[in-house]
């Protein structure tokens, strides 16, 4: 008999959100969720042998893919830089308003010292895409910083986020509003450093090693 995994896959991880919810990222989820699906626990762990750990970062991996389609369906190049951030944030975040507790779950199982390395791969992932769908094409050691400065935007933005009680998440958004101008001080940032910043390593091509699979290098106006 045959079957499809990445259909496995995607079932698995929609089936395993609602647990993880309240039982967190935890074997017990990720059990519960291949009961829901009507998934065999050997085909649960073809799907997924990393187990809770590889699953989330898979739910990484789909979300944003899904914030790069929304992205490119409101043709984020005909607005502003900040803008086409701010769009990428909140097209995340909107997406996942009904997984809010999931993501709290995932929030303390990434926070573990063992999931430290995948806690910083999946942000770094995130950001990376968001600067892609943003039309990003810095090279140097631009490339690196604007990165930074948005882990921290949109780091913050979700911890604001989990926690936001008011009508449509608008208090979140007034503080992503804010909290997104240190990214548009990149340059002078930059400038700050002068000549210095050319004598660091490049990382570009640390970083094109770590991008999902499927990106291209693309250019963008502003």
């Amino acid at each position: 008999m045959t079957y499809d995994r990445d259909a496995d896959r995607l079932a698995l991880l929609e089936a395993t959100l609602s647990h993880a919810a309240f039982d967190g990222w935890s074997q017990k989820a990720f059990d519960m969720g291949a009961k829901d699906a009507g998934i065999p626990a050997d085909r649960a762990l073809n799907a997924f042998p990393g187990g809770m750990a590889e699953l989330l970062a898979f739910y990484h991996e789909v979300e944003d893919r899904h914030m790069l389609e929304a992205m490119a369906r409101a043709n984020v190049s005909d607005m502003r830089v900040r803008d086409r951030i701010a769009f990428a944030v909140k097209a995340r975040l909107q997406r996942n308003m009904r997984h809010r507790e999931a993501i709290k779950s995932a929030c303390s199982f990434l926070a573990m010292p063992h999931n430290a390395a995948l806690a910083l791969r999946v942000l770094y992932r995130t950001v990376d895409a968001m600067w892609y769908g943003a039309g990003d094409t810095a090279t140097d050691f631009n490339f690196y910083t604007k990165r930074a400065l948005l882990a921290g935007v949109y780091s913050s933005t979700v911890l604001y986020w989990l926690n936001d009680k008011s009508t449509g998440a608008a208090d979140t958004w007034a503080f992503l509003d804010r909290r997104i101008e240190e990214v548009m001080q990149v340059p002078k940032v930059i400038g700050k450093f002068g000549g210095m910043a050319s004598r660091f390593p490049n990382p570009f091509r640390v970083a094109q090693r770590m991008r999902p699979r499927g990106f291209r290098a693309r250019s963008a106006r502003g």
